[in-house]
């Protein structure tokens, strides 16, 4: 659970945060929260963020994935898109965030996939699907992020 992985950033991205001396990757492949859970970014952009993790861990006393673990996958994902979405002069802040538990799951991985809703200049919504290894959906989710602007270094 604690190996770390690096998501996939497009490469003009990277780039142009970079020259901020921001390590994108390293930042998003290193949450706290994020990596006592396992989470993985795999993939990432402000159309698709994809990110994995493990149910083993992260159950409840039934021995089912936590309905809060999957709202961390949601959140985690869903506001990587809405930064990128927001660029080098915002910050995503979640403000809403709803969960809908369609099936427990027991042993695995789960992944969630990230699609934007709405992108607009003060605000980004994105849409969040988690599937287990069967391609069966767990849980629906839709995040709702502020872009709120950087603090000037």
């Amino acid at each position: 659970m604690g190996e770390q992985h690096t998501p996939k950033f497009p490469q003009g991205v990277i780039d142009e945060y970079a020259a901020l001396g921001v390590d994108l990757p390293a930042l998003f492949s290193a949450g706290h929260l994020g990596n006592r859970m396992g989470v993985q970014i795999t993939e990432a952009s402000a159309d698709r963020v994809v990110g994995t993790m493990p149910v083993e861990g992260n159950t409840q006393p039934y021995g089912l994935l936590h309905g809060g673990a999957s709202a961390v996958l949601a959140e985690t994902i869903g506001s990587v898109g809405a930064m990128l979405h927001g660029g080098i002069s915002k910050i995503a802040v979640g403000v809403d965030l709803n969960c809908t538990h369609h099936r427990g799951v027991r042993s695995g991985l789960v992944t969630g996939v990230a699609t934007p809703v709405h992108r607009g200049r003060t605000s980004a919504t994105y849409e969040i699907v988690i599937t287990g290894e069967d391609g069966k959906r767990v849980c629906s989710a839709r995040l709702t992020c502020i872009l709120k602007d950087a603090p000037q270094s």
